[in-house]
């Protein structure tokens, strides 16, 4: 997947999720090819901190320290 079309997906995905009343999700970036240089790894929390999710996340976590990983804690839908 193009870095493009992975920051669509997981706004969209953060949307819905926020959308459908979910509180926490999981997002699955991967390693890259050697630790640490995965583009998407690399641009994800740039992600998180869009003006158009940003408000929608209350924390961030790596599960069990899997750095691969990123846990989401949503904020309750007002609908």
């Amino acid at each position: 997947m193009t870095a493009a079309a992975a920051h669509a997906a997981v706004i969209h995905f953060i949307l819905g999720a926020q959308a459908s009343g979910l509180r926490s999700v999981e997002i699955i970036t991967g390693l890259g090819s050697s630790a640490g240089a995965g583009t998407l790894r690399r641009e994800f929390p740039h992600w998180l901190a869009s003006p158009g999710v940003a408000h929608l996340i209350l924390a961030a976590t790596h599960p069990n320290g899997n750095p691969g990983a990123t846990r989401l804690l949503l904020r309750r839908s007002r609908a």
